[in-house]
């Protein structure tokens, strides 16, 4: 293990826009290719002639549950991050190091039982994310969640450790680790789909021989920590640190945890309503609106992992300077990432609006139904056409989290997520049918960016206060 610990003092003297370049950009593309873990699965089995849009039916319905143990994984490795970020801005590397040795043993534990569930209750579990739209669909779902789940603690471990590593001033190893094993699910999936003929089962294990490369290199960094000095008796579950860093990574587990929540909502009026359309009634064609708005979701959490990783990212940052008393470093910070969300949510509406045609086609398009491609294009155009307010919503949720606003981060989140994400997706269906799914999107994303708003307000009012120190931008 490293026994001279690194200073991180450069966090609270370097310039903003370098720091942030440095942190949020590794931190960017680690949520990005977590997220294309899912999506590349996705492509190549819609491509498969004998899984198409069953197959990407299946791997919707399959989805939210990853996005669970992401949740809970993102839970313990954000909320130490952050109390090691303070931690070390604080000098005190002590709870440092055993943060980081408590949530090691602690995300272990939890994989382990969420393992359990999965596996005992596959079946309801399924039924519950609208795995019952037709008897295929739903086959191939239990095949693919069986195999995934076998594969969850890998995945939280990789998960939970990227934060922690990049607390520990090492933004590019923390990219890398998530890049590699990302990298060999890509070159897996063909080989096991298409070569094999494994079908879902492939895919799955493709999945998680990338999540075990990812989980392996975030041990061998844990055993070289830089500005941590890890020990034997780190790795005990330090429960009054777990008390403290725990909630502090409330946030990221409601913002993930939320989103299922609405997923569950979305999927279910989906398959609900989709049986109603005189369209989609028809036999063969069941499956078509899931497996499309499955698509969808998963773009948007492309853009999303964009927002999430310019405040994630400047976690860190935040951290030491708030330890330090620079709020004036802070404010900064939050205004230059408000503009990144801002110009996110623009590119992205740019391309669904003007590209849905090609989007869909990298799915399978060609060899589905007309119905397929008009739908997703509607899709894409309605459902996504508040994105700019989403990515700003996103990152505001994060950066107050990274303030230590816990409460005021996870309130208005869960507003957004289960009142306006679950409420709107039943309610609406009700009056405008097929298409109210798909208006409850942008709907609640204008209601909470409402709230956001006045949120960015009070907050920027909150750290407009002199802390003695000189101003730096």
């Amino acid at each position: 293990m490293q026994n001279q610990p690194r200073d991180n003092s450069f966090l609270g003297t370097a310039p903003l826009g370098r720091l942030m370049r440095m942190f949020s950009v590794p931190c960017i593309i680690s949520l990005l290719v977590a997220a294309l873990y899912n999506i590349v699965d996705q492509i190549f089995i819609a491509n498969a002639d004998y899984l198409g849009s069953y197959g990407n039916a299946a791997n919707t319905v399959v989805f939210p549950m990853t996005m669970i143990a992401l949740s809970l994984a993102v839970m313990i490795g954000d909320g130490a991050c952050t109390f090691v970020s303070i931690s070390l801005g604080a000098k005190n590397p002590e709870n440092a190091h055993k943060t980081v040795g408590s949530a090691v043993i602690l995300c272990l534990v939890v994989s382990a039982v969420l393992t359990t569930v999965y596996l005992v209750f596959s079946t309801p579990i399924l039924a519950a994310f609208g795995g019952m739209v037709n008897e295929r669909t739903f086959e191939l779902s239990k095949e693919y969640f069986t195999i995934i789940s076998i594969g969850i603690p890998f995945y939280m471990f990789g998960q939970c450790m990227n934060p922690i590593i990049r607390s520990d001033g090492s933004p590019r190893f923390a990219m890398g680790s998530t890049v590699a094993g990302a990298l060999v699910n890509v070159v897996l999936d063909p080989i096991m789909i298409y070569g094999f003929k494994w079908g879902m089962a492939g895919a799955a294990w493709a999945t998680i021989i990338g999540q075990m490369v990812t989980a392996a290199l975030a041990v061998w960094y844990m055993m070289r920590m830089k500005a941590v000095k890890l020990q034997k008796s780190s790795f005990r579950l330090h429960v009054p640190l777990a008390a403290r860093f725990v909630p502090m990574g409330l946030t990221s587990f409601l913002s993930q945890i939320s989103v299922v929540a609405s997923m569950a909502a979305v999927q279910n009026m989906t398959m609900q309503y989709g049986a109603l359309d005189p369209i989609f009634s028809q036999d063969g064609l069941t499956q078509i609106p899931m497996a499309v708005l499955g698509i969808v979701m998963k773009f948007f959490q492309i853009v999303i992992a964009f927002a999430v990783g310019f405040s994630a990212g400047c976690i860190p940052i935040v951290g030491y300077n708030i330890g330090a008393g620079r709020k004036d470093r802070a404010k900064r910070l939050f205004q230059m990432m408000i503009g990144a969300e801002l110009v996110t949510g623009l590119a992205a509406l740019a391309i669904v609006e003007c590209f849905p045609g090609q989007l869909i086609r990298l799915f399978g398009a060609a060899g589905e139904s007309s119905y397929y491609t008009e739908f997703a294009i509607r899709c894409f155009r309605v459902y996504l056409c508040m994105l700019p307010l989403a990515t700003i919503n996103k990152g505001t949720f994060i950066y107050l989290q990274a303030l230590g606003k816990a409460v005021l981060s996870s309130g208005i989140s869960l507003v957004r997520e289960i009142v306006f994400g679950c409420g709107l997706p039943i309610l609406l269906p009700v009056f405008f049918g097929l298409d109210g799914v798909l208006y409850s999107m942008p709907a609640a994303d204008v209601l909470t960016f409402l709230i956001a708003a006045a949120v960015i307000v009070h907050v920027m009012q909150q750290l407009d206060v002199k802390d003695g120190g000189e101003r730096s931008a």
